[in-house]
């Protein structure tokens, strides 16, 4: 399985969407709380081009929040592109 990476904070509603999503599918990821981490927001921004939480990038790509890869596994997509 490709490395997913998954920026969320722990007010953050559409985060815990995010996750279940990700966990109901058998997906693993690497979780970093923006909140935890002073400054990390900017580089939030730098790495995907967007402030708002969470933030999926899968293998280096930005594939954006909740409802991004909510519209990905509607389509069937979200599993391949997680996969080797």
């Amino acid at each position: 399985m490709k490395k997913v990476e998954f920026y969320s904070a722990d007010w953050c509603p559409f985060c815990l969407r995010a996750k279940a999503l990700l966990k109901s599918r058998g997906i693993e990821f690497e979780e970093i709380n923006v909140d935890r981490v002073p400054g990390f927001r900017e580089q939030l921004v730098e790495m995907t081009g967007r402030m708002t939480i969470p933030q999926i990038i899968i293998d280096g790509t930005p594939v954006g929040g909740y409802d991004d890869i909510a519209a990905l596994d509607r389509a069937g997509e979200l599993l391949p592109l997680v996969q080797d």
